[in-house]
């Protein structure tokens, strides 16, 4: 098993903590573990103690367990990078092939709206990597970290996606030179073909989303920008008419198809 796996299962298990705490403190509750008397099924001692381990030892076990996952990538990194400096063939048509089809996460940046990687660089649905560590490299290059990358699960791409909030999936099919990992693929040209819009409003996480509506937020790179979310009828309801855009008006901005899951 991978870091990446361990790390979205670690994270997995935590997100859970909350429920299990809530669990224990109404279970106590209800065998009278808060009752003065001598009558509880449990001892306020042994509810006690378990609150405390919760609430110190807990949280210092899960700080560990990601400093343990960050070290255990870290290494798989390196040997990644010691196996690309590896990678060298003598004749460009025997390096091996694939259909690169993969998922990835985008924001919807800038006016008019644009597809924005998570490191804020801005990109069409059609578009060549460029590398801004050195303008010689043609990407992918094999030591540098350049070029269009994509995952090769979708449910690598869903979890990513439960942890960076305001983004959004995108499906996309890498074409030319690139790279195969274990979880997805690296790749010279990318062409996005549908982005995937949430199922509730991104502001209140109640309603069904109707349209994009351009939010102030603060940038990766420290600088702010607009950033577009999908919001319901009630929640967009401030927005003047021009900065409304739809489904399929934002489709044609982007010029990929917009809308629920792509099945």
């Amino acid at each position: 098993m991978n870091a990446a796996l361990w790390r979205r299962r670690f994270i997995q298990t935590l997100r859970i903590y909350p429920v299990v705490i809530l669990g224990l403190l109404a279970t106590g509750y209800g065998l009278g573990a808060f009752r003065a008397d001598a009558d509880s099924l449990i001892p306020r001692s042994v509810i006690m103690a378990i609150s405390y381990f919760c609430i110190g030892v807990v949280p210092i076990m899960a700080i560990i367990g990601f400093i343990i996952i960050a070290r255990a990538n870290d290494a798989e990194y390196k040997k990644a990078k010691e196996q690309q400096e590896k990678f060298i063939y003598d004749d460009a048509f025997t390096i091996p092939s694939e259909e690169m089809h993969g998922y990835k996460l985008a924001m919807l940046t800038r006016r008019p709206p644009m597809l924005t990687g998570l490191t804020g660089d801005a990109y069409t649905a059609d578009a060549s990597a460029v590398c801004t560590a050195n303008p010689e490299h043609i990407p992918p290059v094999v030591n540098c970290e350049c070029g269009f990358y994509a995952y090769r699960l979708r449910v690598d791409a869903q979890f990513e996606l439960s942890i960076n909030p305001g983004a959004f999936m995108l499906d996309v099919d890498l074409y030319g030179i690139g790279f195969i990992y274990d979880r997805g693929f690296r790749a010279e040209t990318q062409v996005a073909h549908h982005l995937t819009v949430p199922g509730r409003c991104m502001r209140c996480k109640v309603f069904t989303p109707r349209v994009f509506v351009p939010v102030f937020h603060l940038g990766p790179t420290n600088y702010t920008w607009w950033q577009w979310e999908t919001r319901c009828s009630f929640c967009s309801s401030t927005f003047k008419p021009k900065d409304k855009l739809t489904f399929a008006q934002m489709a044609e901005e982007l010029k990929i198809t917009v809308g629920p899951r792509r099945p």
